[in-house]
């Protein structure tokens, strides 16, 4: 393998506490595309994969791996009364006013900042908005240290398809086997694998379980807290 000379990581669940930061508002977005029907919230709410009580997603399920225009199109078959292109910018709206209740799995900042150090190239791949990732990396204090980020509106194709990550290393001059792709769900790793990154890292502060990430990924850590010494041991 080559060193690795660039670090892509998703969004919600890897740099973010997925548990921590995303169920009150997954439970919000229900409520929101059944236009204020408790009822129909809980129903759309099973049929994305989340708890209506809890608004905890499974793993691999559309509220955890899925894009808007993907959960907008299964809400409105499900009953939505809000009609798919008006669902699909409420729903950005809410996930990106939501940024600042998110919690992230450690001091982002510092960590990002020793990986520069180590002259590594860093981006965000996520299935969230472009808009809500530049914000989020703008709140946490990342934003500095990124050299790409990308939304599933970016216009380079959603995850699974390997688009996020050629695109990044296009943005950066690295070759795919200089990258590691670091997420909480299949969709990040089978991103990594049609791409044919480097190395493929599942981390456990997501929805993804330590039995649903191990047989698609090189390493499975309990955080990126963990990379530093993974890596470069």
């Amino acid at each position: 393998m080559q060193p690795l000379r660039g670090l892509l990581f998703d969004k919600d669940g890897t740099l973010l506490d997925y548990g921590a930061s995303w169920p009150p508002i997954n439970r919000e977005a229900g409520l929101l595309a059944a236009d204020g029907d408790a009822m129909l919230a809980a129903n759309l709410l099973r049929r994305a994969g989340a708890d209506p009580e809890t608004g905890q997603a499974l793993a691999d399920s559309l509220l955890a791996a899925g894009n808007t225009e993907e959960l907008a199109q299964a809400w409105h078959e499900a009953g939505s009364p809000l009609g798919i292109a008006p669902l699909v910018e409420r729903l950005d709206a809410l996930f990106q006013a939501a940024v600042g209740r998110m919690v992230p799995v450690c001091e982002l900042s510092a960590l990002f900042d020793r990986l520069r150090a180590r002259d590594l190239a860093l981006g965000i791949a996520s299935s969230d908005s472009a808009a809500a990732v530049s914000a989020t990396a703008t709140h946490f204090g990342i934003a500095p240290h990124l050299s790409f980020i990308a939304g599933y509106d970016s216009g380079y194709g959603a995850k699974p398809g390997p688009g996020m990550v050629q695109a990044f290393c296009a943005t950066c001059g690295l070759a795919p086997d200089e990258v590691a792709v670091i997420g909480d769900n299949a969709h990040d790793m089978e991103m990594g694998r049609a791409a044919a990154a480097a190395l493929r890292i599942g981390v456990l502060t997501g929805t993804g379980t330590r039995a649903t990430l191990e047989p698609i990924s090189d390493l499975c850590l309990g955080s990126i807290a963990e990379l530093e010494i993974a890596l470069f041991p």
